[in-house]
Order: C-alpha cells, then structure tokens, then sequence
C-alpha cells in the first residue's frame, strides 16, 4: 500500500511513525516544501534567542528515517487528482497514491491590509520565517507586531530577547481576553507592560503599513492615525487551515478540510489531521478545529488504525493546552470559558506577586469541577485530567489539592492558601 503525507508536522509525522508500527509493508512518503526534516515549531524563537541551533529541534536522530523506511520529500505538491489517485509536483512531475493524508496544517492570517506584501512583513510559522526573521534583525531599530495570541508574544519575547524595542498592538482590550478569564487576562497586561522596550497597545489596530523606495516597511499607520516608524512588521493575528489543495478537487471544506469521526474526508482514500483538520461534528464545548501540537499528536496513531482497517473513531476528550508569557507558564485542563456561564462557578486565588493563580471550574449545582487554569504553577497533567473524568467534586477535589502540584523541589507551595480560601467561602 502506497501512502503518501503532505505536510511533516507533528501530525503527518505522528501518522507516520504509527503506520510503520504497525505495517512493515507499507511505503511511506512525507512530502514537505518547508524542511528536510520534522522539526519542532514551538522552539523556532529559542533558535533565535541563541538557546538552541535549528538541529536541535529535530525530535529523532537522523537514521530514524531510513531505519523505519519513512522517505522524506522534499518538493512543494502543486495540486491532487482523486479520480486517478496523483499528487502533482511542478514541471508535470507526479505520484500515485493508494491513501493520502492531508497535514498540511496552517498558515498567517492577512486581513487585507495595505503594505501586508512588503519586504520584512510577515508570520512567525515556518522555518522561513524564523530566516527571515534572523536576517531583518540585523540594524533592526523598531519592530511593530500585530495581533494578541501567542505567536505575537513569542514574537515580543524573541526581540525583547535581542533589545529591539517593540510596538505591540492587540484589537482586543485586554491581553488573549477571548481565551483567559478576566483575571489572567490582566495579569499578562501587567507582564508584558513590566518588560523593558515593550509598548503594547490594547484596543489599538493597524491601519496600513508603509514601504519605502526599496519596497521594505518603513512604518504603520494605525487606525487611530498614528504612525510609527519601524524596519520590521510581525503579523500575528492568528493562523487559518492551509486547505489549498483542496481546488479542483471534490474535497468538502470549511475553514478546514471537513473530516468525520474516522478522520476521513469527503473523497474516498484522503484524510485529514492537525491544523488543517476541520470536525464535522465537535464534541460539545470544543472547537472544530483545534490547531495545537497536542491535538496533532493525538490524531496520529487514530488515523494509523483506521489507515490499515481498525475502524477507530477520534475522541476529543478532555481539552488541554499549555504556553508561556514571557516567564509565566500557562496551563489549561478542562473547561475553563473567558466568562462562565450561568451554571457554572469558581474558586480563584491569584499570589500577591501577581504571577501566579489558580482558578477551579465547578458546577454549581452538583459541585462537579469542570476545569483547571493554571499561571505560574504547575499541575499534574494526569491528575487534573483524572479528577475531570472521574466527575470529582470540588470538595473532593481540594482535599487532594497537593497531589496535583507539579512544580519543582524546593519550589513554594500554596495549596494550603487555596483551602484556606475555599473553605472560608
């Protein structure tokens, strides 16, 4: 059986390996424009602040490739023909396939603006951008960066990292106020105010970005009608599925490719995962596309079964995510909403350093916790995840608080202080 994947993302590669796990017959490509080999996004900006060489990023030695016979291609794939089952390449060059896998994953917003094509303006997602990005810091004086998610932050720190003082704007009021409750949100405004050569701008807006003689960016023009000069924009309003290949054929889509619970497409023999997978039917409060590393992973070996005939249907399960905020660690387990809803309730407790939080979902009727966020601290993955499961209640749940504590010997404890608060209420 041929299998072709396009796309050398957590998820293709996640795929792979588990097709090779269980198929020793199998003939495996992996097709990617971007890289020789898999790499790890989320460490791009730590190649930048000189923490790690690009090399280090490669999650598996580089024999792992021709020892599990995974051949990695490196072309960019122009567009598919279903009816005769070939991916094709430029200058006519082609494969045939017996089953695809679209992992194609995700690519920067633009929304249209004026300048968004010029030179040193762009995303912080592929290897190219961190290049480029090694390349315009060279004499780089200003840097603006657009859109408050966390690309944009990982962009902030990257400069703060090199003294490039930045211009953040984020459209919203307060700091991700789409995801974090209220509370968290202002704690990150409070962290990013505090670094030294950060300006951000919330409830600010771009307008239009200026070029010079030579095509590169010069300024912005901000929709109060400000301009601020800079050598360098980051676009980082958020990422949208790369669901490119999808024209001219009869793959049904959305924003993403649409997938059913078997993580197969509309067409016979393609499939879909990661970032560019869109659920047709989400499990109730989750999204249908979920563009993180984890969800990925997760779908890898999902996909794997159903490849080779194990009918295995792709279960969201309990939502967990994790980032960081310049040195404030972020954790989410569960449901945990911006704003709760009516039936819902909470207990929170925030360090007087104003750092660190915690912050328990319940239900307000049957007690039963929903959720679990996380600033500064860190809780057991498998412990939280258990307690959601199990329908623990929040009485139960406090009791054993210690249990989830995650952090470091040494480190302070402050379950203790969250009881105290608990039981008081």
């Amino acid at each position: 059986m041929k299998i072709i994947i396009i796309g050398n993302g957590i998820a293709g590669i996640t795929a792979a390996r588990y097709i090779r796990k269980q198929s020793s017959e199998a003939e495996i490509k992996v097709i990617s424009a971007e890289s020789d080999y898999f790499f790890s996004r989320t460490a791009l900006m730590y190649v930048y602040m000189g923490h790690l060489k690009f090399e280090h990023t490669q999650p598996y030695e580089s024999f792992f490739w021709q020892k599990n016979r995974i051949s990695l291609v490196k072309k960019e794939v122009i567009c598919i023909n279903a009816d005769t089952k070939r991916i094709f390449f430029a200058q006519h060059e082609s494969l045939s396939y017996d089953k695809l896998i679209l992992a194609t994953g995700s690519r920067p917003n633009k929304y249209g603006w004026k300048g968004q094509d010029l030179e040193a303006v762009q995303g912080l997602y592929f290897k190219q951008d961190l290049e480029n990005m090694e390349k315009y810091s060279q004499n780089l004086q200003h840097a603006v960066i657009v859109g408050g998610g966390l690309i944009g932050i990982e962009m902030a720190e990257m400069f703060h990292a090199c003294h490039i003082p930045v211009t953040f704007l984020v459209r919203e009021n307060s700091f991700w106020s789409n995801i974090l409750p209220f509370e968290e949100s202002e704690m990150i405004n409070r962290h990013i105010r505090s670094q030294k050569g950060i300006d951000l701008r919330l409830g600010e807006e771009l307008q239009e970005i200026i070029g010079d003689e030579n095509g590169r960016v010069k300024a912005i023009i901000t929709k109060n009608g400000e301009t601020i000069p800079c050598q360098f924009v980051g676009l980082t309003a958020g990422v949208s599925p790369n669901i490119d290949l999808a024209k001219g054929t009869d793959i049904e889509t959305g924003k993403g490719f649409l997938v059913n619970e078997y993580l197969e497409t509309s067409v016979s023999d393609i499939y879909a995962i990661g970032d560019c997978a869109q659920l047709r039917n989400p499990a109730p409060h989750r999204s249908a596309i979920e563009a993180v590393w984890y969800t990925g992973k997760i779908m890898g070996p999902i996909l794997a079964d159903n490849i080779l005939g194990k009918k295995t249907p792709y279960i969201q399960g309990i939502w967990f995510n994790s980032a960081k905020f310049f040195d404030i660690e972020y954790q989410i387990y569960g449901e945990v909403p911006n704003i709760l809803s009516p039936r819902d309730t909470h207990i929170y407790w925030e360090h007087k350093d104003g750092k660190k939080s915690i912050r328990i979902v319940y239900d307000v009727v049957t007690k039963i916790v929903k959720g679990f966020n996380l600033m500064g601290i860190r809780y057991r993955q498998a412990v939280c995840e258990q307690w959601i499961a199990e329908k623990k209640t929040i009485q139960e749940v406090i009791s054993q608080l210690e249990k989830a504590n995650f952090d470091p010997e040494f480190y302070a404890k402050y379950e203790h202080e969250i009881k105290a608060l608990f039981w008081a209420k």
